[in-house]
């Protein structure tokens, strides 16, 4: 395990599957716009969510250990089904530094804002079925009803630019009807793609549904982090993200402008 000596000045490691992950970026840059962020999306094997497990872990461990050749002063997971199932990997691969996965900032924001004690959540295959989210928002308040339903044809359209396709609300419809009936008051998008999917997902399941966004729960728990271990970078200049990616897909560029509503940087082509 190697240790590295971090200063404010060292960059935040964040990785995912693929670009997913970039709504986590936009969020971070909103709130710490001087931080100077190194991405990694695993776009060769990407999705993640409907593998098993082993694998998940073992894409954990080698994605972390990209982020670590860059040391980084802290490691986001902006991938739900590897903070459901190899958040563990991911902190053992890190050593000392601070690991913040997307699932356990959601929950947290989620059991925070039920007033009736009744969420829903919707998220990939692998994360419904390992029943992460309740767990982690039952062992914040075991009154809580948790009511998971995976749409893995969400990824899909949003990477699609489907925001608000006729065949998109379909497909939205289908999914959330599920939950007219639970009467939730919170629904956490438990997949970092579904905030480009936010508008639909809102006008599908009505008014007067708190809609949790991870990444902007993700975002706001590792400011406080920097803050508490005084790690924020001090710098008033807007750092451009550094992107890595295991392979550069025609659409990449496209995509990234999708998530972030900017012309993309530079991207580094890198070996896993």
């Amino acid at each position: 395990m190697h240790q590295h000596k971090t200063t404010p000045e060292s960059p935040i490691g964040i990785f995912d599957s693929g670009v997913g992950g970039l709504t986590v970026v936009r969020a971070i840059q909103s709130i710490l716009p001087s931080e100077r962020i190194i991405y990694f999306g695993d776009t060769a094997r990407v999705p993640y969510g409907s593998k098993s497990q082993v694998t998940i872990r073992k894409y954990a461990q080698d994605d972390t250990s990209i982020l670590m050749r860059y040391q980084p002063k802290m490691i986001i997971v902006a991938c739900n089904t590897v903070s459901a199932l190899a958040l563990d990997v991911v902190r053992k691969t890190s050593g000392s530094i601070p690991v913040i996965g997307v699932l356990e900032a959601g929950a947290e924001l989620a059991a925070g804002m039920t007033a009736i004690k009744r969420i829903g959540v919707i998220g990939t295959q692998a994360t419904v079925c390992s029943n992460a989210y309740a767990c982690a928002i039952n062992d914040l308040d075991p009154d809580i009803e948790v009511y998971s339903k995976a749409c893995p044809l969400f990824v899909p359209l949003a990477e699609e630019g489907f925001v608000d396709h006729p065949a998109a609300q379909l497909i939205a419809g289908e999914y959330l009807a599920d939950f007219d009936e639970r009467h939730i008051d919170t629904l956490v998008l438990g997949c970092t793609h579904y905030p480009i999917l936010r508008r639909m997902i809102e006008n599908t399941v009505g008014p007067g549904i708190a809609i949790i966004d991870s990444a902007e729960a993700v975002a706001r728990r590792a400011k406080e982090t920097l803050l508490e271990r005084s790690l924020l970078n001090p710098s008033t200049a807007t750092e451009t993200p550094h992107l890595l990616v295991s392979d550069l897909p025609q659409k990449f560029s496209t995509l990234y402008r999708l998530f972030m509503g900017a012309d993309m940087p530079d991207v580094e082509l890198t070996d896993i």
